[in-house]
């Protein structure tokens, strides 16, 4: 049986770390206002990065840098973008002012190609939101290289894995892969001020929760069929799709860590998951 630790509380470092292979994570990473408004998710996503073994470098795979056909951003100080309208002004006068690494966004680059996924570098992309917010969180002190791949356009859930597969020899070069997206996404029920969960939504989460600590990837890839008030949760299927890379880029892990992050509006699960060892307390 997978090792399934669901917790709310604060994550302790290991204490002897010989892993090689990094683990993958999928991160919810909610509205922009997560960067100002941590709840319970944020401190618990500090913890996890006190934990983790040091990466190298942050690879991120975010709904909101979306292409044809995959780009990797290959800049050495990616800026911070501000890609939402709305909210208040202070989320538009943070930064995340953090290094890229042009050397391993090449080889994720590399690896894609070699997979069939043809890639091109960019070299001016800087972190969309999807990036930079929950990293806020998880490596406050900016400390740690990061660069993002584009989400291919048009995918199921079959092939959001299999883009992970491609991405996966990386966590055995020292590289941290993140799907960042959302495991409830629809933003037509967002109830502001609302701390009350809606059922779809909860049992929408109990589901995928399910099919993720059992490692079964093929009713994980096919949630949007499968799921209870999948089209509910998910109207549109991109902030989903980061968790299918995240799945496929992490191997076979020997345990599935569940961070429970609560809901917020009403409607956007905030829960993340880490695929593989990750150190306990």
């Amino acid at each position: 049986m997978p090792k399934v630790e669901v917790s709310r509380g604060l994550f302790a470092p290991p204490e002897d770390c010989t892993m090689s292979r990094l683990p993958t994570v999928f991160i919810s990473h909610g509205a922009p206002t997560f960067a100002l408004e941590p709840g319970i998710a944020g401190p618990t996503l500090t913890a996890l990065g006190r934990r983790l073994p040091r990466p190298e470098a942050v690879l991120v795979v975010s709904p909101h840098w979306m292409t044809q056909a995959p780009a990797v951003g290959t800049t050495t100080r990616p800026r911070t973008i501000h890609d939402f309208g709305g909210f208040d002004p202070a989320l538009y006068e943070m930064t995340y002012p953090v290094a890229g690494h042009p050397a391993l966004a090449r080889r994720a680059a590399a690896l894609l190609t070699a997979a069939g996924w043809q890639s091109r570098e960019d070299d001016q992309r800087g972190l969309d939101h999807g990036a930079w917010v929950p990293l806020m969180h998880l490596y406050p002190a900016a400390d740690v290289p990061v660069f993002q791949v584009s989400l291919p356009g048009r995918l199921d859930g079959a092939q959001a894995f299999a883009f992970g597969q491609a991405l996966a020899p990386l966590s055995d070069e020292g590289v941290l892969v993140i799907g960042s997206g959302s495991l409830t996404h629809n933003l037509y029920e967002i109830q502001p001020g609302n701390s009350a969960a809606a059922t779809y939504a909860t049992e929408f989460v109990h589901w995928v929760r399910d099919a993720v600590t059992r490692h079964d990837w093929g009713a994980l890839q096919r949630t949007m069929e499968s799921a209870p008030h999948a089209r509910r949760a998910h109207p549109t299927t991109e902030h989903l799709l980061p968790l299918m890379v995240a799945a496929g880029a992490s191997g076979s892990p020997t345990a599935v860590d569940v961070i429970d992050g609560g809901i917020t509006y009403g409607v956007l699960s905030m829960e993340s998951y880490v695929f593989g060892e990750a150190g306990h307390a």
